[in-house]
């Protein structure tokens, strides 16, 4: 069986929602562990403002609302082809296999956004943040890519 893109949209709009809500509520608390909450946000938005919204510490509509609009968007993206490649088998919505499928698009999708994209694209909190404590953000995507797809197990 497999899934529909319609099928995956609908799982990929929660479990996308999740990691984002997650991940950006992570970035936030190491943001203010730093002295600057909304800096890690901001920066998402330097591919449309560029070294502004990489530089900029307080919170604003023009790079902290696009920053995390944008890092929605793009978790949706990852939440849809998640749900898209792993979400057709009944087994993969148990905790364990979603924790691992989740575990593994989020590896891919840090793979993508440091290896394979474009500098000018790349999600800008690495300029924030530690090496460290990107991995706590990958981590926080994954678990609410696995949260999201356990929500829609039941449907």
């Amino acid at each position: 069986m497999m899934t529909t893109w319609k099928q995956a949209l609908r799982e990929g709009i929660v479990s996308g929602s999740m990691a984002a809500l997650l991940s950006a509520g992570y970035l936030a608390w190491a943001g203010r562990q730093r002295g600057m909450p909304a800096a890690p946000l901001n920066a998402v938005s330097h591919w449309l403002f560029g070294r502004p919204a990489l530089e900029s510490d307080e919170a604003s509509a023009r790079y902290t609302l696009t920053g995390y609009l944008t890092h929605h968007c793009a978790s949706i993206f990852w939440g849809v082809l998640h749900a898209k490649a792993w979400g057709a088998e009944p087994a993969h919505k148990e905790p364990l296999p979603a924790l691992a499928g989740a575990a593994a698009a989020s590896g891919i999708a840090c793979f993508v956004d440091y290896q394979l994209t474009p500098r000018r694209l790349t999600p800008g909190f690495e300029h924030r943040l530690g090496k460290p404590e990107l991995a706590k953000v990958y981590i926080c995507f994954a678990l609410g890519l696995a949260a999201g797809t356990l929500l829609m197990r039941r449907r």
